[in-house]
């Protein structure tokens, strides 16, 4: 055999070796930047780092990650990689990343305006990355709340879909609690409109003077001064 023959499979096995150790720190630093960003997300992190194709890459003796606009760190994304020097460069890496954690589930079909109780609601454990944005962890967050449309058995709960209770209702008599520094005065009124609790509501005083004040858990509203 002569050396023009055995010359190609030498290079080649010159190269590849070459090419895994290029490589490599690339995806390294991917990774440990992800998991760096990734840092305190709730439920299980799982990063799966895609391939590229080094071979069109000048030689990088320092490199950083960055992330590209508009990445999400979640599901299918990409992670950026910049070469310092000696040339000046940049690639993107793909990235997978999965976060296994539990999410709220309707236990069985329930109606628009229906009042939540726990026994509606089931708690499963599956890839966050693939469920709709605002989903519930916790089915406390959920119980004494209505919803604002139906959903099917197994569908997922998300926050924008619950509507806290009324504690006040318009027409209705309220006690209004009236604060400042060293005083407390408690009154009668009427509210001018619906409030859930935290709400600001507006009550029509006896004298005929209306007031805006914060609806309570108990029905009351307090007025600070």
């Amino acid at each position: 055999m002569t050396l023009r023959q055995v010359l190609p499979s030498l290079l080649t096995l010159i190269w590849l070796p070459l090419f895994a150790a290029e490589l490599d720190p690339l995806l390294d630093t991917a990774e440990r930047y992800v998991r760096l960003q990734t840092q305190g997300l709730p439920g299980k992190i799982s990063i799966t780092i895609g391939r590229i194709d080094a071979a069109r890459l000048p030689v990088c003796t320092a490199h950083e990650a960055f992330a590209p606009p508009g990445m999400r760190l979640s599901g299918k994304t990409s992670v950026g990689i910049r070469c310092l020097g000696p040339a000046v460069w940049s690639v993107l890496i793909p990235v997978q990343i999965s976060i296994t954690g539990n999410y709220v589930i309707a236990a069985r079909p329930l109606a628009a305006g229906q009042v939540l109780q726990a026994s509606d609601l089931a708690t499963i454990s599956g890839d966050l990355t693939v469920q709709p944005s605002g989903i519930l962890s916790d089915p406390a967050s959920a119980i004494g709340k209505a919803l604002r449309n139906s959903l099917a058995s197994g569908q997922p709960i998300r926050n924008d879909q619950l509507l806290a209770q009324l504690v006040i209702r318009q027409g209705q008599s309220v006690r209004v609690i009236s604060k400042g520094t060293g005083f407390a005065v408690s009154s009668e009124g009427k509210a001018v409109n619906n409030a859930t609790e935290g709400q600001v509501v507006q009550i029509r005083m006896n004298s005929g003077q209306t007031l805006s004040g914060v609806a309570k858990a108990d029905g009351s509203v307090e007025i600070v001064f």
